[in-house]
């Protein structure tokens, strides 16, 4: 089955539509005020309005409160939910969503016991860690720490680009990559050169 592929922090109608041009299977919006991604409720209306079917929607919250997600969910039609936090299951559980839920891959990280933890994810989202960054870090971990036997599929993200992927690809298996800061020209802006690459090596078709 072919790698999935997400692009992460879309700010912009045209991005958007870009990146479904581009051939990439779901787009995600940040619904995190700290990030350089961010979006508001309008913000996401806008971004959404413009997206063709099929392209999965996946809206992404870093420890917000109960109430917060509960005012974006009833203004903005989401697919999935990611969660970046400290959230526990039951939290994520509770928006009666599918979820991913990320796991920053820091020296304490372990990803089998994550995936016990969270069997009810749709899956594991493996992300570099940064201290005080929830994502986009561009940066890569050590991928040889990806258990092959996970529970739950691997979504693969952290640094990773059109030079990289493919190798990505090759080495971990993912079910899916995730892209944010490797196909930007600036935080939050997307490159269309840049998303078409990336999606064709993710695919294999370069």
């Amino acid at each position: 089955m072919p790698t999935r592929v997400k692009i992460c922090g879309i700010t912009r109608p045209l991005d958007a539509q870009a990146a479904a041009a581009a051939g990439a299977d779901a787009i995600g919006l940040v619904f995190y005020r700290a990030s350089p991604r961010y979006v508001a409720i309008e913000g996401a209306q806008a971004i959404l309005a413009v997206l063709p079917p099929f392209v999965t929607r996946v809206g992404l919250f870093v420890d917000a409160a109960p109430e917060e997600i509960e005012a974006v969910l009833a203004e903005v039609a989401l697919d999935v939910l990611q969660f970046h936090g400290r959230e526990t299951p039951e939290e994520c559980e509770r928006y009666g969503l599918p979820y991913l839920k990320a796991i920053a891959m820091d020296e304490a990280a372990d990803a089998r016991r994550a995936a016990v933890r969270y069997a009810s994810a749709q899956g594991l989202l493996l992300d570099a860690y940064q201290k005080g960054r929830a994502g986009g870090t561009g940066q890569v971990f050590d991928w040889g720490r990806i258990p092959e036997d996970l529970c739950q599929p691997v979504i693969l993200a952290g640094g990773l680009s059109a030079a990289n992927v493919a190798q990505a690809i090759r080495q971990v298996r993912p079910y899916a990559v995730d892209v944010s800061s490797g196909v930007e020209s600036a935080p939050g802006i997307k490159d269309e050169q840049r998303m078409r690459e990336f999606c064709r090596n993710a695919r294999g078709e370069s």
